[in-house]
């Protein structure tokens, strides 16, 4: 549920937040995503964030220990998605986030249009490959739904 949370977020943004910012004027888009990145550190994200992680890798883990092989590869690939968009995340959004954050009250700042250009493209490409990445990862596990209920454990 947490990796379907977290690719419906990325996607969300992928296809209307950012399209919808990329219509108005730099004040307002600067504001906005300071105001959406403060907003977004809360306990009910870090649950959803660190959770798809957490969840993926001890069902990976226990699918594995129980015998469910290719289950648990599917698993172990959703995994290995997230761990992309986490890399992308802390790589890429997140200093741009502080970035954008640290320019201060975008009513005084004199180049918004700089500010903007340093921060949009880079941070849509990135959340873009993120939102792929976890939508294939919820994919996998999807998968690992299908394979751990089509067949017995293997080895046993």
């Amino acid at each position: 549920m947490t990796m379907g949370l977290m690719a419906g977020l990325f996607y969300a943004f992928a296809v209307s937040v950012m399209p919808g910012l990329a219509r108005t004027d730099d004040h307002t888009l600067v504001l906005a995503m300071q105001k959406i990145n403060a907003a977004i550190e809360n306990a009910v994200f870090a649950a959803s964030f660190f959770g798809a992680f957490v969840f993926t890798g001890a069902a990976a883990i226990v699918h594995h220990r129980l015998g469910w092989r290719a289950a648990a590869r599917w698993t172990l690939a959703a995994l290995a998605l997230y761990v992309v968009a986490l890399i992308i995340t802390m790589g890429v959004n997140v200093p741009l986030n502080a970035r954008l954050a640290s320019v201060g009250d975008p009513g005084v700042i004199s180049d918004l249009a700089a500010v903007r250009a340093r921060f949009e493209g880079t941070w849509v490409t990135a959340n873009t490959a993120r939102a792929v990445a976890c939508t294939l990862a919820l994919g996998c596990l999807a998968r690992a739904l299908s394979r751990h209920g089509r067949s017995e454990p293997e080895g046993r």
